[in-house]
């Protein structure tokens, strides 16, 4: 199948001519035709496999015609809703791009900046508003927003915005549009409140899978290093030169630790920034342009923050840290090997992280190839790893003793000394 066979615009099909799009992705070769005929849509489908343009380019086929001379009033057809303002502007960026031979108006708005930009935009009129939802729905309490005229509902990254604690207001957003509209949520991962939001404010939509939930992209080469934790960034830095000049993407599990491999690279005369939840919106957006631009080689991050980049030709990303949670470890690496391209994912994983490796290789259903000729790898003799759950998560230990006063004896043994 070809964008040809999609029977798109022309308008359209012009667009994505110029920017080399030649064969769907699986998302978009089963979503767009869904989302053409009018039918509410659920996907899952694990990021860097082309979502954005599973929604935008049928959203811009089905409202070109609606919305007629550029001279003409504009009212908002298409809402997207996002968690965060990195995922906002590349959407926008997105719409911009395939429609840019339609009269189509997209604009973006989001907290942590001035309003008054955002408010003269949607004065002057807007097909297509993307939005986080904390600043949507108080300049639409101000009387700045009006949703009335809406055709299209995207909730993009829900799983993200139920972990960021914003799927409160999400519903208040669905109940402000009106009720004959049609409504696409788009997740990485399908919780069950996910799935609840669905049923709710969802008509009978269509559910479409192109990959399984957890999976980890065939393209890229992952590797893990043991390693002792106070001589990760000895490791790290030997790493980077051996990779020298590449553009990498690092990912600590805390703010803090971001700013301290930062610190430590700027000593080592590597160009690097930190991009968290503590940095302002400018300055994460700076620190995301300058990386993207490669004015600066290296990117440290948090899973938050990092969830909003989307850098097409990305070839590497490292866990400096082993993430607690089994499927914070997909998204990360999903970072790389984007759009079919090939990548490279390598882990720092000290002894005390060796539990929660294991819980992500249970969940990915693969042997990650351990890389051990290094002159800091661990005593593997020294590790103590808990059992994991069905789930694939570490089970925690009950430190309670079974009985009353023996002395630990359950988990530690007898301490008393010989005789």
């Amino acid at each position: 199948m070809t964008f040809n066979d999609l029977q798109l615009l022309r308008n359209i099909q012009q667009a994505l001519a110029e920017e080399g799009y030649e064969v769907p992705t699986p998302i978009q070769q089963q979503a767009i035709p869904i989302i053409k005929e009018g039918i509410d849509l659920v996907g899952c489908a694990q990021t860097g496999t082309g979502k954005t343009a599973a929604f935008a380019i049928p959203i811009i086929h089905q409202i070109h015609p609606i919305v007629g001379s550029a001279k003409k009033r504009k009212n908002i057809r298409a809402l997207v809703i996002t968690p965060t303002r990195e995922l906002a502007i590349q959407i926008q960026e997105s719409f911009e791009t395939y429609g840019r031979y339609t009269n189509i108006v997209s604009t973006v708005i989001y907290g942590g900046v001035s309003q008054v930009p955002q408010v003269d935009q949607l004065k002057r009129g807007v097909d297509v508003l993307i939005a986080t939802p904390g600043r949507l729905l108080d300049l639409h309490k101000q009387g700045h927003v009006n949703l009335d005229h809406l055709h299209h509902l995207v909730l993009d990254e829900a799983d993200l915005m139920l972990d960021m604690g914003f799927i409160n207001d999400v519903k208040k957003i669905i109940k402000l549009t009106p009720t004959n509209r049609q409504t696409l949520l788009f997740s990485a991962t399908m919780p069950l409140p996910i799935r609840e939001l669905a049923e709710t404010f969802l008509t009978q939509p269509k559910y479409v899978t192109v990959t399984p939930v957890a999976s980890t992209a065939e393209k890229i080469k992952q590797y893990v290093y043991k390693v002792e934790k106070e001589d990760k960034r000895k490791l790290l830095l030997q790493i980077l030169n051996e990779y020298s000049g590449a553009q990498i993407l690092i990912f600590t599990r805390t703010k803090h630790g971001a700013d301290n491999v930062v610190k430590f690279l700027k000593k080592q005369n590597f160009t690097a920034e930190a991009i968290h939840g503590d940095k302002s919106q400018g300055a994460r957006q700076r620190a995301l342009d300058h990386f993207k631009s490669k004015e600066i080689q290296l990117l440290a991050a948090t899973d938050i923050a990092a969830r909003g980049i989307d850098i097409e030709s990305l070839p590497f990303v490292i866990n400096f840290d082993i993430p607690n949670i089994p499927d914070t470890y997909v998204h990360r690496i999903g970072r790389t090997g984007r759009a079919g391209n090939e990548g490279l994912a390598i882990s720092l994983c000290g002894k005390d992280e060796w539990t929660y490796w294991l819980a992500i290789e249970k969940l990915i259903r693969l042997k990650i190839k351990v890389v051990e000729n290094h002159e800091w790898v661990w005593n593997e003799t020294k590790v103590n790893t808990l059992p994991i759950t069905e789930k694939g998560v570490p089970q925690k230990k009950d430190f309670r003793n079974k009985k009353k006063g023996n002395g630990g004896k359950h988990f530690f043994g007898n301490r008393s000394k010989k005789k």
